[in-house]
């Protein structure tokens, strides 16, 4: 009788504290280190170092390997700076690790983790597939120019396009069908991609049954706050939704961050009786708390290749629990949710996008709450983090079992 066939041994890679999630794309990885350790695969986790360690690797049934040589995190301090130095120390953890423990094959999450997983691949011999949840450097078109200069920002953003080419990658997964576009297009073989998509938990954002007409208004928004998140777009939304809707309040669930700051400090100042509440950072599964009472969800993102290219997590949980939406014409979510009629697309203006706002505080919740409900149904069925994870990682074990074989 044949010896059962031994599980993968994976090497993860991220430059995100693992748990609990920092917001952003970090909590992705969680779903799909779930989804592997459910198959029984042996999982090593390379990451920055995370408080209560010992717990985490026993919740998750992994094995931590921690770097520690600086707080790394979207909220510390030179960030981007620690982000450029982080994949050379990254390398060297995994090579040395190799040494004791051998792997079978390499994911990596994000585009700075792929550029050590790029370098394993020759290395170690081993298949390496590149997790893409965004296009990081595209967001950087956003950024004043003094801070990010076009030449520089496009040097970059084709540096990254071009990582599953240049270490010629046995898989890339990506957060939506244009990213995917983008990395075809740099003669990487469609066939090596699988889009992803970005989910939800379907457990943390239960559908509301009866929402009711709030006087005054909620318009809600959370994230992390970056430049692309509250930009002008936002700013005159917000100005021409106060002056024709006095009193609507304006609520961000989320981390003080200084675009936050800055964008409020503005905001008193240029918009006249403007109200808002700031709740701080709120842990992902008390969210949807903070969405319950709300009229309308907002994605006011500006215009680049980077926010074009994001499946935004905002718009899937305000869908979730029957919330109405706003969003600037990104084109993956556009691509997705274009027929669904709980979500209202402006153009890539302020004003339009406060007349969007507008025109579903003049809806009555019983002229939407049908939609609302089987909106709400599909995001679940297709969304929910456990079917796209399953998605994920069975392209993932093909990849394996092909290199088992020999195959390439």
């Amino acid at each position: 009788m044949a010896e059962p066939k031994p599980s993968p041994r994976i090497a993860f890679l991220t430059h995100e504290p693992f748990y609990p999630p920092s917001g952003g794309g970090s909590a992705e990885a969680v779903y799909l280190i779930e989804e592997m350790v459910r198959r029984d695969w042996e999982i090593h986790l390379f990451c920055p170092k995370i408080p209560d360690a010992e717990i985490v690797e026993k919740k998750f049934g992994i094995h931590l390997h921690q770097f520690s040589k600086w707080q790394m995190g979207r909220y510390a301090k030179l960030r981007n700076f620690k982000y450029l130095a982080y994949p050379f120390f990254l390398e060297r953890m995994v090579v040395a690790t190799a040494r004791k423990i051998k792997f079978d094959l390499i994911l990596s999450q994000h585009t700075i983790s792929a550029v050590a997983a790029g370098n394993l691949k020759s290395r170690l011999k081993l298949p390496v597939i590149f997790n893409f949840p965004d296009l990081l450097t595209g967001f950087m078109e956003t950024w004043p120019r003094y801070v990010a200069p076009r030449p520089i920002v496009e040097s970059l953003k084709r540096y990254e396009l071009l990582l599953p080419t240049k270490y010629d990658a046995d898989g890339v997964l990506t957060v939506s069908d244009t990213l995917a576009d983008l990395f075809a297009g740099k003669n990487f073989p469609r066939e090596k991609i699988c889009p992803m998509y970005y989910g939800y938990d379907a457990k943390y954002f239960p559908f509301r049954s009866q929402p009711s007409p709030k006087n005054p208004p909620v318009v809600v928004m959370h994230g992390s706050f970056d430049a692309h998140h509250l930009g002008e777009i936002a700013f005159y939304a917000a100005k021409y939704v106060s002056a024709n809707r006095p009193g609507t309040i304006f609520r961000f669930i989320g981390k003080r961050t200084g675009t936050l700051d800055k964008f409020l400090n503005r905001a008193q100042k240029e918009i006249p009786d403007f109200k808002f509440e700031s709740t701080g950072f709120v842990p992902y599964a008390q969210i949807s708390e903070f969405l319950a009472d709300a009229s309308v969800g907002i994605v006011p993102y500006e215009e680049s290749s980077g926010t074009h290219c994001a499946f935004v997590a905002k718009i899937v949980e305000y869908i979730a629990i029957g919330l109405p939406a706003v969003s600037t014409p990104l084109k993956s979510i556009q691509s997705y949710f274009r027929n669904d009629p709980m979500v209202k697309f402006s153009k890539f203006n302020g004003e339009d996008f406060g007349k969007k706002i507008i025109s579903w505080f003049d809806e009555s919740p019983t002229e939407w709450q049908l939609s609302a409900a089987k909106s709400a149904a599909h995001v679940q069925a297709e969304l929910d983090w456990q079917p796209l994870c399953r998605k994920a990682i069975d392209f993932v074990e093909k990849i394996y079992s092909a290199a088992e074989r020999g195959e390439k």
